[in-house]
C-alpha cells in the first residue's frame, strides 16, 4: 500500500495464504467444524492482524497529540483495532474453506472468500474499507482505470486471484497445467494495463471557464488547533498564506475566483465570530468566495446539534452555503455506544460535548461561480460508490462537476496514513469520471482530473498555495451508472467456478 506500494509482497502474501488453506482443506467433511475451519480462521485472522498492523500503524499518532488524555489508549489504537478487523479475513478465510478444491479453482475460492470479507468491511458497524485490497492496484493510475467499469469492491477479488495465482507453481500437476493460472493471472493484468493506457492516452480535459482556484495548505500542528485562544493567530496566518503572490503575474487573490481551505480550518465557530468574517471578508473583495471545513451549529440554545460541515463565505463576509458530513468517523467524531464507553474513561478525539450529528444526507452544493459539486468531508472520500448522492441516472437530476474533498490528516503527522488517503480519493475521481480538488491541513493537497492524473499537488508536510484551473468532468463511468451490477456478477461467476472446482474433486 501507499507509500510503499510494493505490488509482489501482496503476491506473496496470498500464495502462502494458498498453501495454509492447503493444509485445511479437502473435501471431506469429517472434522470440517472441529479442526478444519477453526484453523482457516485462525490463518485469516493472523495475516490480517499483521496487515492491519503494518498498515494502520499511523493512527498511534492521533492518541499523542493530546497524550495526556489518550496516551493509555494507545496500545488499543496499535493493535486492538487491527485485532478486529482481522475477524473479516479470518471469515474469508473460513468461507473460502467451504469451497476449496485441489485444483487453480482453489485461487477464485480464495478471491471469492477473501473478497466478500473485504466487502463486507467495508459496509458493516458504518464501514471502514480503508486499504482494501483492491487499492494494491487502485493507486497506480493505469491499473486502476478498470475501476471506472467495477469500482474498487470489484477490483479486489480480481486482485485476489491474480496476486494469489503464482501458489498453484508448485503444485504437483507438470506442464501446461501447472503454469497455466500464472500465465493467466499475468494476461489478466497485461489486459488491465493495457486498457488503462487507452483509457489514459484519450488526451487532456478541458477546463471549466471562467474559474480560478487556489488551495491553502497551512501544515498546521495539530494540537495548536485545540487552543481557542490561538484563533486569531491561526486566521491571521490562513489569510497571510492566502493572499500571497506566487508571481509576478499573480498578485495575491486578484485572479483566484475560488479559495478552498481545509477541514476544521478554526478552533471556533466561524458564525459566532463576526470579526473573523470581517477579517476574512476584507482579504477576498468582492471577487472570491471561500470554501471551507468549520463547525456548524444549529437548534436551540439548550438543544444545539454541531455538524462538521463546509461553508461559503463570500466577499461580504456573510455564510451563503454549507454541507454537512454524513459519515462521521467513530471514536473521532463521536463515541458509540457513549453510555457505556465514558463510564470506563473512553472519549471521543476531539473535545465537542455530544460529540458531533451526522448530516441527514449527501447533497450537491451550489456556489456562485461554480457548477453543481458534491463535497466530501475527511474520509467521506474513501467509500466506493458512495461519493454522489443515490440519483437517477437518467440526467433527470443534476450530476456533480467535480468532487470537494477537505480533510485534516495532521492527526498523523507525516506517516503512512495521508498517502493511504489521498490514493483512495484518487480512485473515486475514476470511478465516477470527476475531477477531484483536495486540500489538506498537512497535505496532500492536488488538483486531480477525472482519469485520476495528479494536475497539481502540494506534498505532504509543507506550507504552500495551489493555483489550478478546474478540470472538466467526462461523460458518466459505467460504475457510476452501475455501481452494484458489475461486483454482483463478478462475486457470482467466482462462486460458480468455485463450486464447479469443487465438484470435480
Amino acid at each position: 500500500m501507499p507509500p510503499v506500494g510494493f505490488v509482489p509482497a501482496l503476491a506473496i502474501t496470498l500464495s502462502v495464504a494458498v498453501w495454509l488453506l492447503d493444509g485445511c482443506g479437502g473435501k471431506g467433511t469429517q472434522g470440517l467444524l472441529r479442526f478444519r475451519l477453526p484453523a482457516a480462521a485462525a490463518a485469516g485472522w493472523f495475516l490480517g492482524f499483521g496487515y492491519f498492523v503494518g498498515g494502520l500503524y499511523w493512527l498511534g499518532a492521533a492518541f499523542l497529540v493530546e497524550p495526556d488524555r489518550f496516551a493509555w489508549l494507545l496500545p488499543l489504537g496499535v493493535l486492538g483495532l487491527p485485532a478486529v478487523l482481522a475477524i473479516f479475513p479470518a471469515m474469508g478465510f473460513g468461507i473460502s474453506l467451504l469451497l476449496w478444491s485441489s485444483g487453480a479453482p482453489r485461487v477464485l475460492a480464495l478471491a471469492f472468500g477473501l473478497g466478500v470479507s473485504e466487502l463486507a468491511r467495508g459496509y458493516l458497524f458504518t464501514g471502514f474499507p480503508w486499504n482494501d485490497l483492491g487499492m494494491a492496484f487502485g493507486q497506480f493510475a493505469p491499473l486502476a482505470q478498470i475501476a471506472s467499469a467495477i469500482g474498487l469492491h470489484g477490483m479486489t477479488p480480481i486482485v485476489i486471484a491474480i496476486c494469489a495465482a503464482p501458489a498453484t507453481l508448485v503444485d504437483g500437476e507438470t506442464g501446461r497445467s501447472r503454469i497455466a493460472p500464472t500465465a493467466l493471472a499475468a494476461f489478466a493484468l497485461l489486459c488491465a494495463a493495457g486498457f488503462g493506457a487507452l483509457r489514459l492516452g484519450s488526451g487532456a480535459v478541458g477546463a471549466t471557464p471562467n474559474v480560478r482556484l487556489r488551495i491553502m495548505q497551512p501544515n498546521l500542528p495539530q494540537d495548536a488547533k485545540f487552543r481557542p485562544a490561538a484563533g486569531p493567530e491561526i486566521l491571521r496566518r490562513y489569510l497571510d498564506l492566502s493572499d500571497r503572490s506566487t508571481s509576478p503575474s499573480v498578485a495575491g487573490l486578484v485572479n483566484v475566483t475560488h479559495l478552498v481551505w481545509p477541514e476544521s480550518a478554526f478552533p471556533f465557530v466561524l458564525s459566532r465570530e463576526p470579526q473573523a468574517l470581517k477579517m476574512i471578508a476584507s482579504t477576498l473583495g468582492g471577487h472570491t468566495i471561500l470554501l471551507t471545513g468549520a463547525i456548524r451549529l444549529d437548534g436551540t440554545r439548550n438543544d444545539q446539534q454541531a455538524y462538521n460541515s463546509l461553508l461559503a463565505v463570500d466577499g461580504a463576509g456573510a455564510i451563503i452555503g454549507s454541507a454537512d458530513k454524513v459519515h462521521l468517523v467513530p471514536f473521532g467524531e463521536y463515541l458509540p455506544a457513549s453510555r457505556f464507553l465514558r463510564a470506563i474513561g473512553l472519549r471521543q478525539f476531539i473535545a465537542l460535548p455530544g460529540g458531533f450529528t451526522a448530516g441527514v444526507s449527501r447533497r450537491l452544493m451550489n456556489v456562485p461561480g461554480l457548477p453543481p459539486f458534491q463535497p466530501l468531508i475527511c474520509y467521506e472520500a474513501i467509500f466506493s460508490g458512495q461519493v454522489t448522492p443515490n440519483a437517477p441516472t437518467d440526467g433527470s437530476e443534476p450530476r456533480p462537476a467535480f468532487l470537494l474533498n477537505v480533510t485534516n490528516d495532521g492527526w498523523f503527522g507525516l506517516t503512512s496514513g495521508p498517502y493511504q488517503h489521498f490514493a483512495q480519493a484518487r480512485l473515486r475521481s475514476i470511478e465516477e469520471g470527476l475531477p477531484l480538488v483536495r486540500a489538506a491541513n498537512t497535505g496532500i493537497s492536488a488538483v486531480v482530473d477525472p482519469y485520476g492524473r495528479i494536475e497539481k499537488e502540494l506534498p505532504l508536510g509543507v506550507e504552500g498555495i495551489l493555483d489550478s484551473a478546474l478540470p472538466k468532468p467526462i461523460a458518466p463511468t459505467f460504475f457510476s451508472r452501475h455501481p452494484v451490477a458489475p461486483v454482483a456478477a463478478i462475486y457470482t461467476l467466482l462462486l460458480l467456478a468455485s463450486l464447479a472446482g469443487r465438484r470435480r474433486m
